[in-house]
């Protein structure tokens, strides 16, 4: 059995916003919390899970969940470096 697929945004993805609020996206209604925003305000890099919400409306609603940062990028060593 398959592990269901992971959606994630980027700050960037979602405009960089500053405030918490419900934001509609072509996804849907994203429910955006302050905490979340001081992940973005820490870490602009970060991808946070999409969380689907129970909806009563036509539009799927979200909510962000845990936050992934990416991996930082190596630099060869050098042999005179060592």
């Amino acid at each position: 059995m398959m592990a269901p697929v992971q959606h994630k945004v980027t700050w960037q993805q979602v405009g960089r916003v500053t405030k918490p609020g419900r934001y509609l996206f072509r996804f849907g209604w994203l429910t955006i919390a302050a905490a979340d925003i001081k992940i973005w305000l820490q870490h602009p890099e970060a991808a946070l899970t999409l969380v689907s919400v129970p909806s009563d409306g036509v539009a799927a609603e979200y909510r962000l969940g845990v936050f992934e940062l990416p991996m930082p990028t190596s630099r060869p060593i050098r042999p005179d470096s060592v």
